[in-house]
């Protein structure tokens, strides 16, 4: 049963809508449809399916800085799953995604795409330390880096994804 805890240090980038037929057949991806809520109580809550399978995964983050956060993060069960949807938070949508998770030049590159945009999505790359640098893929294309940017948030897209 998957069960994290720790510090997630990552940086975010608004990019161009990737080639996903290109993405996919690269040896390295791992394809994930992913659909995640906002829970009134705090955190969110995710189904993924994967080659197959399906987990459901609940996490709380808390703020330390723009770029860092201690993130709890644990498996839940199917009625559990359900039960918390009942719980989302006011106003918001269930954001769905397919993420092409890439590993390239020893980091993972997180490249998320959505179904209400066809022009642009996002990728994340997760970090040791606020000071990794790392490089940006051939593969993309980077619009600007929104990690400091509040708008850009899914939890923000969850209320409102035309803001952008």
């Amino acid at each position: 049963m998957l069960q994290k805890n720790g510090f997630e240090i990552e940086r975010k980038f608004l990019i161009q809508y990737p080639d996903t037929a290109v993405l996919s057949k690269m040896d390295n991806c791992t394809v994930m449809e992913i659909e995640q809520s906002y829970i009134s109580g705090g955190g969110r809550i995710r189904k993924i399916v994967s080659q197959g399978k399906t987990c459901y995964i609940k996490t709380v983050k808390k703020h330390i800085s723009d770029i860092k956060r201690e993130e709890k993060e644990w498996e839940i069960s199917e009625a559990e799953y359900i039960a918390e949807l009942e719980e989302k938070a006011e106003n918001t949508n269930t954001i769905k995604k397919t993420r092409y998770a890439i590993e390239k030049n020893g980091f993972v590159y997180e490249i998320d795409v959505f179904d209400f945009w066809d022009d642009k999505a996002f990728m994340e790359v997760e970090l040791e330390s606020e000071t990794d640098s790392f490089p940006i893929p051939d593969f993309v294309t980077v619009i600007k880096e929104v990690t400091e940017d509040k708008r850009y948030r899914n939890s923000s897209l969850a209320v409102n994804h035309e803001i952008i």
